[in-house]
């Protein structure tokens, strides 16, 4: 990672960002922040809110199909994210989008069209089951397929072994909804 900072002359702001490095890969990543405790717990903090987030877009995004198309209110989600992403690019990044040439393999660059899905099922799966049903379901699928990636070493991501424990933790995740949804 590399760090870049913002400072205004003014003192009314300064912030600190962390970039991964371009020559970076994800296992590299992980080796260069493992054992620190100040990064493992702003990584827990940035996690938290992303999945705070996720379930606050998602209760948004149903709402919004209420008055448009399914099609019409996600295409408005990926816009409105690429300018709030374009919005960030200007003010600390400047790299070059040429750089996304040199992306191999060229698969990796479909997330944002697997982002259009990602839409499109949560605002369904929120309007089918609910935010608190849907999202459980979303969090145990996410855990399941990051964890057979990572055993399976798939995406340049660092193979892992099998641990009993993370397979007790994906039970007790499925028994949690299954709890859930007892009547």
């Amino acid at each position: 990672f590399q760090k870049k900072e913002i400072n205004n002359t003014g003192d009314t702001f300064s912030c600190v960002f962390l970039w991964p490095h371009p020559a970076a890969n994800i296992s590299d990543s992980r080796e260069r922040f493992s054992g620190g405790k100040e990064q493992t717990m702003l990584g827990i903090l940035i996690a938290l809110i992303s999945g705070a987030l996720m379930s606050i877009q998602g209760v948004f995004n149903t709402q919004v199909t209420k008055t448009s198309g399914i099609w019409v209110a996600n295409a408005f989600v990926q816009f409105t994210a690429l300018l709030v992403c374009i919005a960030g690019w200007l003010i600390t990044d400047r790299s070059s989008f040429a750089s996304l040439l040199k992306v191999e393999p060229k698969y990796m660059l479909l997330g944002g069209a697997i982002g259009a899905f990602i839409t499109y099922t949560v605002i369904k799966g929120m309007e089918m089951l609910g935010p608190a049903k849907a999202v459980m379901l979303i969090v145990v699928a996410q855990l399941l397929v990051a964890y057979v990636i990572e055993l399976m070493g798939w995406f340049g991501v660092e193979k892992q072994p099998l641990e009993f424990r993370k397979i007790i933790g994906m039970a007790a995740a499925i028994a949690g909804i299954i709890i859930f949804k007892w009547k």
